[in-house]
């Protein structure tokens, strides 16, 4: 299929005698160039999906741990190592299949029908079969099918919010383009269509967006480094126990299943569903607080964001004009109101009371816009956001306005309406004998008699970044007056100013603050006009101390030289493209921080493809921004990107929790076989394989889970963002060098007392089959309960276990207790306790492994202690 591209002077076209094409030359055209669809990339099939969940770094790993497990004569286990995988890779699988439907969902913004005008008539066609040449009837409400040409417009407004960020709708004249994804705010026209289908400016956007490809999160950057340094552990252990098991004289064969049987056992087998669950739990956090993370690493990412790209129009603000201040000759007066609910507070002189609501009365009579009550809505007592603007935001803030003023019941103006054009930048209306205009100030005060110090006044509304438009009249106009606007529209008499805003969101001027303490960058970067982005930013607190304000035409071509300019706190880029959001956030990508774009618009989805963190507006954000984001706002408030941040961070610190708490297991696990080996195998195996993966597979598992939903700390952002490695030096210190020891000792304390218990003494031989059975079971009780402490001495690495509330995290009581009754279904049911090789411990043995616990805490809390005191 290959779209057409004409100009609407083009030979051919059909457009130039006004009539339109012919349906044959129509039928002719869509048979040559194809309907007017968006071209479609296909997604990766879900069995790809699927398949990639199953087949990365770690689960590879994990499907060899299995094999080695069968091979070394443990099939069940190595079933249930499979399992893991499967479980694990399909629960990845359901939360992220549709992470790649952007593209899919720009389709959604054509409408299915189109007015056109063919064979020299008006007829409704499907908007697939519209083909370049087509003139095209625009009116109020509907949606721009394909790239067009005005052949005229009458008071048209477009909004373009979608593909340009630009929150007021344009003005487009004859002979000026429009894109497909617009849509007519109010207004008609005719357009012939220049590009259909690929050939659409809105099909570039969407190969931008599916031609991104979304960077790799630091979590699994972190992950792949950790299950890479653990592969390259096991593997080697295993290798050296076989060459200690081939010098000691053990045969060959059990040699091999030896090591084989230590590798498969030093495989974190709980570790890649930890982190799954882990996640997902953060992910359910975030959806309470209105943010809705659609990929699971996200969670993570969000901790480690150092550089927020935040829109402004609905983020910061609150998408609601509002008029906020007017001037009058006789006074002024200030307005304060929720968006468009029609009760307000309105301050003003007594002198100019009765300008002002003359003001508010004949402007309101040039509104097209309205105000509504949404559901629930009811005049005089609903919240702003049960009242909702039709038609443009501006012209329904002004009904607002006079409602707030008390101008009554709406009015239509009984004469001749003059629609805004944007040539004249103004619109008028007759009503009885008065001419009422209203407009840009720069287009209506040079017609009025007098302006006195309108000019100074708008100046400084414009200072203030509102938005201005200028209430004139002109009595006794006679219905023969003649129906040139022009001509009409002389000799006035200013009424009044209106100064527009559109609110900051109460709790802006907060997260921004919140996220300056968290050590967060932050740039504002907008389709709106750079006074108005200037203010708002000044507003929130956002602005730097530079007051740093960029155009989107001053940025540079360099990728480079951008990231120089924009790597600043509080700077400001305003009218930007979607290639410029695409190029800021690689830019900074490459001066290494890691990204959160947000978002709304057509014109977003490819930067936020390629952000680190694309945050999407649920609310008012389109489908495309929706799909293309990595985290949605429900409520489309910049302070749930905050809240977000702060998950993340909770969620990388119990990473780290469950990490140092797997780790300090492994230290055990390794323990008996390096005592096994030091003494010529002379000395009995504390515990076996079985034992091993038994700790890692059972008790473990759910302990570490709880660790997972430990809640976000008090402070969290007042710390800089997430950054280095998982394995840090604190992990690793108390995991191999604290923790991880006391737990061994424990165990082959609570292992020799099993075997003095058993009647052996220092010097003699060591017992041998049955008789090593309760010992081994001490020694694999003596982990269990060392794990039950080191759970609540994981929950932080500065506050000791009894000082953090159980309350706090009442999942890991529970995940405690849980493993507490599987280690006496793993001693003292017969059969299970016959399969891993033990037996229920001798009553001292017992008592040295009851003490593991308070050991491991004690320990714990003394090493904090000393910490503290050595920094203080």
């Amino acid at each position: 299929m290959t779209p057409l591209t004409v100009a609407p002077s083009a030979p051919g076209t059909g457009a130039a005698a006004g009539g339109g094409l012919t349906s044959e030359e129509a039928a002719a055209r869509l048979g040559r160039n194809g309907p007017n669809v968006l071209p479609v990339v296909p997604p990766p099939p879900a069995w790809r999906l699927l398949a990639g969940q199953m087949t990365h770094f770690f689960a590879a790993m994990l499907w060899a741990a299995g094999l080695l497990a069968i091979v070394a004569g443990m099939p069940a286990l190595g079933v249930a190592i499979f399992v893991v995988v499967v479980v694990n890779g399909t629960f990845a699988f359901l939360q992220e299949h549709r992470a790649e439907r952007a593209a899919e969902s720009l389709r959604d913004l054509l409408p299915r029908r189109a007015t056109v005008r063919r064979d020299g008539a008006t007829a409704t066609v499907d908007a697939a079969d519209l083909v370049a040449g087509d003139v095209v009837v625009l009116e109020a409400g509907d949606r721009v099918s394909a790239d067009a040409i005005l052949l005229d417009a009458r008071a048209l407004a477009v909004d373009t919010s979608l593909l340009t960020g630009e929150s007021v709708p344009a003005n487009p004249g004859t002979g000026e383009e429009i894109f497909a994804g617009s849509y007519v705010v109010e207004g008609e026209g005719e357009a012939v269509v220049s590009a259909t289908a690929g050939a659409t400016r809105l099909a570039g956007i969407a190969r931008l967006t599916s031609a991104g490809s979304r960077p790799t999160s630091p979590l699994n950057h972190e992950l792949h480094r950790v299950v890479r340094l653990v592969a390259l552990i096991a593997v080697g252990i295993g290798g050296t126990f076989f060459g200690v098991a081939l010098a000691l004289g053990t045969p060959a064969a059990e040699g091999v299943l030896f090591a084989i049987g230590v590798t498969v056992a030093l495989v974190p087998e709980g570790l890649l569903p930890t982190v799954t669950l882990s996640l997902a739990r953060g992910a359910q956090r975030m959806a309470r607080r209105h943010a809705l993370v659609r990929r699971l690493e996200s969670v993570e990412t969000l901790g480690s964001v150092t550089f927020i790209c935040t829109d402004k129009t609905g983020t910061l603000t609150r998408n609601q004009m509002a008029v906020v201040e007017v001037w009058t000759p006789a006074g002024r007066a200030t307005v304060k109101g929720d968006g468009y609910a029609p009760v307000g507070v309105v301050t003003v002189d007594e002198t100019a009371r009765a300008a002002v609501f003359d003001l508010a009365s004949d402007a309101s009579l040039c509104s097209t816009g309205r105000v509504v009550a949404g559901p629930g809505g009811a005049p005089g007592g609903s919240p702003s956001d049960d009242w909702v603007a039709q038609g443009n935001p501006m012209e329904a803030a002004i009904v607002a306005f006079g409602h707030r003023v008390g101008t009554g019941p709406d009015r239509v103006a009984d004469g001749a309406r003059f629609p805004f054009d944007p040539r004249r930048r103004r619109m008028s209306v007759v009503d009885g004998d008065r001419l009422i205009v209203k407009g840009a100030p720069d287009s209506v005060l040079p017609r009025c008699v007098d302006p006195g110090d309108a000019g100074d006044e708008v100046q400084r509304l414009a200072d203030r970044g509102l938005r201005v438009l200028a209430v004139a009249a002109r009595p006794h106009v006679a219905p023969g007056d003649g129906a040139d606007p022009d001509e009409l529209e002389r000799d006035l008499t200013l009424i009044g100013l209106l100064g527009f805003e559109d609110p900051p969101r109460p709790s802006a001027a907060g997260a921004v603050a919140a996220c300056r303490r968290a050590g967060i960058r932050l740039a504002m970067i907008t389709g709106d006009h750079p006074v108005t982005a200037r203010v708002i930013a000044g507003q929130v607190g956002l602005l730097g101390d530079d007051g740093l304000v960029i155009e989107g035409r001053d940025l540079p071509a360099d990728l480079e030289a951008l990231g120089r300019l924009i790597d600043h706190d509080g700077i400001v880029i305003s009218r930007v493209s979607p290639e410029d959001k695409l190029r800021i956030a690689n830019a900074l990508q490459a001066r290494g921080h890691v990204v959160a774009m947000t978002g709304d618009g057509v014109n977003d989805g490819p930067a936020l493809q390629a952000a680190d963190i694309g945050v999407a507006m649920g609310r008012s954000g389109t489908d495309v921004a929706r799909e293309a984001a990595d985290l949605v706002l429900l409520d489309d408030d910049f302070a749930t990107v905050v809240a977000a941040i702060a998950e993340g961070r909770a969620t990388f610190a119990n990473v780290r929790r469950f990490l140092t708490y797997h780790l300090t297991d492994n230290v055990a696990e390794l323990t008996p076989f390096v005592v096994w080996a030091l003494s010529g195998s002379r000395f009995p195996l504390a515990i076996g394989v079985l034992q091993i993966l038994c700790l890692d597979i059972g008790t473990d598992l759910l302990p570490a889970l709880g660790l997972g939903a430990e809640p976000a700390r008090a402070g969290v952002l007042d710390q800089p963002p997430v950054t280095g490695h998982l394995l840090d030096r604190t992990v690793l210190w108390r995991a191999f060098g604290l923790l991880g020891p006391v737990e061994a000792v424990f165990e082959m304390l609570a292992f020799v007392a099993g075997l003095l218990a058993a009647g052996w003494r220092p010097g003699e031989g060591f017992p041998t089959g049955h008789a090593l059975l309760p010992a081994s079971g001490a020694a694999f009780a003596a982990v269990v309960l060392a794990q039950m402490g080191n759970a609540f001495a994981c929950r932080s690495t500065v506050r000791p276990a009894w000082r953090i509330p159980l309350s706090e995290n009442r999942f890991l009581v529970g995940a405690v207790l849980a493993e507490l009754v599987l280690l006496a279904g793993f001693l003292f049911i017969g059969p299970v306790a016959g399969l891993l090789d033990q037996a229920p411990p001798a009553l001292p043995a017992a008592a040295v492994a009851l003490a593991a616990g308070p050991a491991v805490l004690l320990a714990d809390g003394l090493a904090k202690w000393w910490w503290r005191s050595r920094r203080s």
